[in-house]
């Protein structure tokens, strides 16, 4: 009996061998679950942990809480800057707005990466600042293709909000040297409803070209307020002003000029032109205004359209003065006949009454022919001032022989009385002809010396220098 117990208990010892032998493999395979090492936690559960409803998280209240003020460091990168308009005083600006803040309560050991991006639906759940743009017009968010927003929270609770916005800002424009001025076009960052003992705006430190970072606290009636802004100098180019106000103003200037040199007895041609010239130069004084707001000072661009319409017009004035003056010899002669015909009144009156004194036919005879013969010299004309005679203009038998040497005088009066006539017309032509001689000089000098004074004004004397400010 011994003997069979012993012979079982070795059979089943080597078949439990063989079993352990045949395991083994398998086993040393299996990987060693430590105890006590807890499994990876997914990032649904960590932002649940971090900032869900069980975390204890609120976003309504700020970052240290009856503590220190939150400082919030701001910056802003420019995507475009544009579309100036000088009627409404604004510009439109494309921007990234960067805001950093620290908050505690975000910070984290759990999750190995050193930062998370989040989906913007996020940021309803964390805290913001209240930032706003106090001189905006008008702005708008970008949502193709989808919300243009960036969220990152670092390890040490560091956030992270950038957002892409267009804006129309207010921007007071001083145009008392326009074309050729300088701007300063601000935008001005503020907290809406946290004074600044609990939150505080500041600049980093790059920050756009051709900026000026400054600081702007405002003081309200609800408290004192954080205010950061940005100033933007702007120079503006003259290149379109250039081609489309100034040179075409000053074509149309020398345009009237060429009628110092159209002889002055074509006088349609004369007035057509300078006709043609103000109302082209009203025109384009008119159109210069248009794409500017009405101020109540003068501008650059106002002071070259004035002057450039004042000689436009003188050059018309100018023909009307040459005209003038080639026919004052016909105005002299006019006023010599009126003259000598209200000194010789009274002789005439005695001889339309000759009829009535037959006895002194031939003393008013020869009277009244003195009188024809002196007017005829001072008049240029040789025309009878009154007729002596009877019936159908017959002359007396007893005049005949008084008559005689008056018809002779006035029959040599004419020849004198053409070349004076003659002289005094050349004399006063020559004295139209100066004035035109004189305006061909006289005008352009008088527009170059214009020229050096208004250019010299503005673009040196009263020019500022973007650089520099």
């Amino acid at each position: 009996m011994s003997r069979k117990r012993l012979h079982s208990v070795a059979v089943w010892g080597f078949f439990l061998w063989e079993i352990a032998v045949l395991l083994s493999p398998v086993a040393s395979k299996e990987p060693e679950s430590p105890r006590g090492r807890a499994t990876p936690m997914s990032p649904s559960d960590f932002l649940d942990k971090l900032m869900g409803r069980t975390s204890g998280y609120d976003a309504r209240i700020r970052p240290n809480f009856k503590g220190p003020p939150v400082n919030v460091s701001c910056n802003i990168f420019i995507n475009s800057f544009g579309s100036i308009a000088e009627t409404t005083m604004d510009y439109r600006v494309n921007i990234f707005l960067r805001q950093q803040w620290n908050d505690p309560r975000l910070a984290y050991s759990e999750y190995p990466d050193d930062s998370l991006d989040l989906d913007p639906s996020m940021l309803d759940s964390i805290w913001k600042p209240d930032l706003f743009f106090a001189n905006e017009k008008g702005a708008h968010f970008h949502e193709v293709t989808t919300d243009n927003k960036l969220l990152r929270i670092f390890k040490n609770g560091k956030v992270l909000y950038s957002i892409r916005l267009t804006l129309t800002l207010s921007c007071p424009m001083d145009l008392k040297n326009f074309p050729m001025d300088v701007q300063t076009c601000i935008m001005q960052l503020e907290s809406f409803g946290y004074t600044m003992n609990d939150l505080i705006f500041e600049w980093q430190e790059k920050g756009p070209e051709e900026s000026d970072l400054r600081y702007c606290t405002k003081n309200y009636n609800t408290g004192k307020f954080t205010c950061i802004e940005v100033r933007f100098h702007l120079e503006r180019q003259m290149g379109y002003y250039l081609i489309q106000m100034y040179i075409p103003s000053l074509l149309i200037v020398i345009l009237s000029w060429v009628s110092f040199w159209i002889n002055m007895d074509a006088a349609p041609a004369r007035v057509a032109l300078g006709i043609t010239t103000v109302l082209t130069m009203t025109t384009q004084s008119s159109g210069s205004r248009t794409s500017l707001p009405k101020v109540s000072y003068v501008k650059a661009i106002d002071i070259w359209m004035a002057v450039c319409l004042l000689f436009v017009f003188s050059a018309l004035l100018e023909y009307a003065a040459v005209n003038f003056v080639s026919r004052q010899h016909k105005e002299l002669l006019r006023f010599h006949r009126r003259k000598k015909r209200k000194s010789s009144t009274k002789p005439s009156s005695l001889c339309s009454h000759r009829h009535h004194h037959a006895s002194l036919g031939q003393i008013y005879t020869s009277n009244c022919r003195e009188e024809e013969i002196r007017e005829s010299r001072l008049s240029f004309a040789a025309s009878a001032a009154c007729n002596v005679g009877g019936k159908d203009g017959a002359i007396p038998k007893a005049a005949n022989n008084t008559a005689q040497p008056a018809a002779v005088a006035t029959a040599a009066a004419p020849p004198s009385v053409a070349k004076s006539h003659e002289e005094m017309r050349k004399l006063f032509i020559d004295r139209a002809k100066k004035i035109d001689t004189i305006s061909r000089a006289g005008f352009p000098l008088a527009f170059l010396f214009f020229n050096i004074f208004y250019w010299v004004l503005y673009k040196i004397l009263w020019h500022e220098d973007v650089h520099q400010q």
